[in-house]
């Protein structure tokens, strides 16, 4: 199955150190992300969509700059598992926060997936007060 690489930038008016929980930890990716989310052993995460669980593996982290989530099982030779990454960069100049989401999935309909991430920062915008 082919996959693809979305990647888009959204700014918010929050703080890099204000905005990372809400990338980084269960209780932060189930307010806006997820339905609901539950940390396991060994930096694995379990994602809950419609009442379906996706089992990830958290792949890297640096704090307050960012996150990758790996979904396990999701690859047909075991070595290309979809993935979600969130990079938070700020302006030097402006000041303005940036999250940059790259979705790495079989999904290939960019305009779904841009309408997906759209509604998914409104949500995250409304909880920051962005």
């Amino acid at each position: 199955m082919e996959k693809r690489k979305f990647v888009a930038e959204y700014e918010l008016r929050a703080s890099p150190k204000m905005l990372f929980p809400y990338i980084s930890t269960a209780s932060g990716l189930s307010q806006w992300f997820a339905s609901k989310v539950n940390t396991m052993p060994e930096q694995r995460f379990d994602f809950q969509w419609d009442n379906e669980s996706h089992i990830a593996r958290q792949v890297s982290m640096r704090q307050n700059k960012g996150v990758r989530f790996e979904f396990l099982d999701t690859a047909d030779n075991g070595s290309d598992n979809n993935y979600v990454d969130f990079r938070v960069d700020q302006s030097e100049l402006t000041q303005s926060t940036f999250l940059r989401i790259t979705d790495y999935s079989s999904t290939t309909d960019e305009d779904e997936l841009k309408d997906l991430w759209d509604g998914l920062m409104d949500k995250l915008r409304e909880i920051v007060g962005s």
